[in-house]
């Protein structure tokens, strides 16, 4: 022990470098984390985010390529007008199954034609 006393005595330098060390571990598992992170702008996959689902403050993150878009929710629940396009159904397996109706808006509405 008497010997690494009389070294760091000696050479101050080296406890500066445990610290350079100590640095070099914590960027490289920062680095790691930014890697993993779903929203990486250097990963090619389409992704979306959705913070606080459910909630007034709810907001969506969707990744398309080097694009990043996000839509806050303002609380209000959405209004206009439409027309009943279908009905969906979930299977026990998860999956949704989209079922148009018979009669499309075009062909209700349209007036038949008169000899």
């Amino acid at each position: 022990m008497r010997l690494l006393d009389e070294d760091e005595a000696i050479n101050p330098a080296l406890s500066v470098v445990n610290l350079v060390d100590v640095f070099l571990v914590l960027i490289a598992a920062l680095l790691i984390s930014i890697a993993q992170n779903p929203i990486n702008p250097f990963l090619d996959d389409d992704v979306m985010v959705i913070k606080n689902p459910g909630q007034a403050d709810m907001e969506m993150i969707i990744k398309k390529g080097e694009k990043i878009e996000t839509y806050k929710s303002t609380g209000d629940i959405g209004s206009g007008e439409g027309v009943k396009a279908g009905v969906a159904y979930r299977m026990p397996d998860g999956s949704i199954v989209y079922v148009p109706d018979d009669e499309t808006p075009a062909a209700s509405g349209a007036a038949a034609p008169q000899n």
